[in-house]
């Protein structure tokens, strides 16, 4: 099979085509043929190592050789003790632990594996497993009637975010580039910022900020809150994310407010909601642009630009 490997820590330009032999599902594994993956922040840290944290299990060189954690597809084979699914399925999935997607074939834990809704198309499946999942989780943390903030709300997971936020009835406020403020005012935004020309940290005050991008200090973040407000870290640097476990929950408690990090949870359970939701009509899936498999490298480079409005897709195989 194709397989877009790499062997150390850079740039998209090193990534390249590589045969590899098909691999084996084990016992509670299935081998998925992949249609689509979709890019996220977690396939960007993972290929540049960075921040740090990226480099958990591989401090060196990369533990996994293939990125792509958020795949669609059809079975091709199931291991041992899988129950629920068969050859030719079409599925999605979650599949962070192994990644792979960027491959004609991968492995996936069959608990981090869904049934593909056919309303869905496999480009548009490939989207929801990760960044729906964040959305969700980041969303319900508010309440009708509040204010939130949304740090990077033109990317992915941002793009999700704000529609889910609106339909709870929440005010909106979307942080990012000034390429992407009509973006977000066409997702239903309320309030959007250029972080160029205006400091958020000095906008507000909100009760819940997601922060998809965190790189600023606890106290900037602590000013932005109201009172009894929420600060969630999601992704952003190392230093960032030390200061918010260490200086966080003292500056929360002097400031009445809390600031910590979001733990995701992961699995269909999380995801598979939001798929639902955007075969009703909810909920729509913004794709930036789709890339076939040789041109992957160009999708990560697209992606770590932070240009793309909604996701990149990588297309391995045509619908």
């Amino acid at each position: 099979m194709r397989a877009l490997v790499y062997d150390r820590y850079g740039q998209p330009d090193q990534l390249r085509l590589e045969d590899m032999p098909l691999p084996v599902p084990g016992a509670g594994e299935v081998l998925i043929e992949v249609m689509a993956t979709s890019i996220n922040l977690s396939d960007w840290e993972s290929l540049t190592g960075k921040p740090a944290y990226a480099r958990i299990g591989g401090l060196r060189a990369p533990r996994r050789r293939v990125l792509g954690s958020d795949i669609a597809g059809v079975i091709h084979a199931v291991g041992d003790g899988v129950e629920g699914f068969r050859v030719s399925d079409e599925v999605y999935a979650d599949n962070l632990a192994l990644k792979g997607g960027l491959a004609e074939y991968a492995i996936a834990p069959a608990s981090a594996v869904a049934l593909k809704p056919a309303g869905l198309s496999f480009a548009q499946a490939s989207t929801i497993p990760q960044s729906g999942a964040i959305a969700v989780q980041a969303v319900a943390r508010a309440g009708a009637g509040e204010r939130m903030l949304i740090n990077g709300a033109g990317g992915g997971t941002g793009a999700f975010a704000i529609q889910l936020a609106k339909a709870a009835g929440l005010q909106v406020t979307g942080v990012d580039t000034a390429e992407k403020l009509d973006f977000m005012r066409a997702l239903g935004a309320d309030e959007v910022i250029d972080y160029r020309a205006q400091d958020f940290t000095r906008t507000g005050p909100y009760d819940v900020i997601i922060d998809l991008v965190a790189s600023r200090s606890v106290v900037a973040f602590r000013r932005a809150l109201a009172r009894g407000g929420r600060y969630f870290m999601v992704g952003g640097t190392t230093r960032t994310l030390l200061r918010l476990l260490t200086l966080g929950p003292l500056v929360g408690r002097l400031s009445g407010t809390r600031l910590g990090v979001l733990f995701v949870h992961e699995g269909p359970a999380q995801f598979t909601p939001l798929a639902q939701r955007v075969l009703a009509g909810d909920v729509a899936v913004h794709i930036d642009t789709v890339f076939p498999l040789e041109q992957a490298p160009e999708a990560l480079a697209l992606h770590g630009t932070g240009r793309a409005r909604g996701k990149v897709v990588v297309a391995v195989r045509e619908e």
